[in-house]
């Protein structure tokens, strides 16, 4: 997206459309579209930009998803709901939520960022849309946010079910690869990248000699739980071991 002009103004305009909401504050808005890479290249921009908004938005999803939560399945206990929640608003989940907004395409970032992948990177699409929460909380207050949050949360919700993506992944794998093939699994770093305060990690899994999946994810933790939930769906999809492979109802 160009950060300058009447072309810019038109932009925000069809996202705010696209989205079917207002800012009152349309400086709130940019903030949380500006990646820190363009005021790197643009010393002298005036605007800052989204890691605060980012900061916020992470909170008031959290929130917002515990909250869904709370009234959807009353007889759950804390633990299964922490799990869920976390698997509602984990990177991957959020960054799919910025893609659907188009949010990739609206991003302010330095020519070396773009250039990089910066538009796909799964950390900056991620904080896009916590971004863009936090600063539509801060323009608008918790009701408009949850409004606009819900019917996304609801979709994440589904698809965590359906896919059973709130399974401790790292736990069912150990147990199959322990009573199938008489191993732990190894967890192997493949790559890191980013900032220290945007890191990205790439993670995969292997079994004896055997790579059987790979994740990404913000922290070292939930790099390691999408490889492991890779690879149980790996072994799902083909019928490696016994019958009861984890995933199989």
């Amino acid at each position: 997206m160009n950060s300058t002009g009447e072309a810019y103004s038109v932009e925000l305009d069809q996202l705010q459309s696209h989205l079917n909401i207002h800012f009152k504050d349309r400086a709130l808005l940019q903030q949380s579209l500006t990646h820190r890479s363009f005021l790197n290249e643009h010393a002298d921009a005036q605007v800052e930009h989204n890691e605060r908004l980012e900061f916020l938005g992470d909170a008031v999803l959290d929130f917002l998803a515990g909250e869904l939560l709370y009234k959807r399945f009353p007889d759950l206990p804390e633990g299964e709901l922490t799990r869920l929640r976390a698997s509602i608003v984990r990177t991957e989940a959020l960054a799919e939520l910025a893609r659907l907004c188009q949010l990739g395409d609206a991003l302010v970032m330095g020519k070396g960022e773009e250039k990089g992948g910066g538009r796909e990177r799964l950390n900056n699409l991620c904080a896009a849309f916590e971004a863009l929460v936090g600063a539509l909380y801060l323009d608008q207050g918790i009701d408009y946010v949850r409004d606009f949050v819900t019917p996304y949360l609801m979709a994440l919700l589904e698809r965590v079910l359906s896919d059973n993506l709130h399974i401790d992944a790292r736990s069912q794998l150990q147990e199959w690869s322990q009573a199938q093939r008489g191993v732990t699994p190894l967890y192997r770093t493949v790559l890191e990248s980013g900032p220290d305060h945007q890191k990205e990690f790439v993670l995969e899994v292997l079994i004896g000699d055997e790579v059987m999946g790979s994740g990404t994810g913000r922290s070292k933790q939930s790099a390691a739980q999408s490889a492991a939930r890779a690879s149980l769906l790996n072994i799902d999809a083909n019928n490696l071991g016994d019958d009861n492979t984890p995933f199989s109802s």
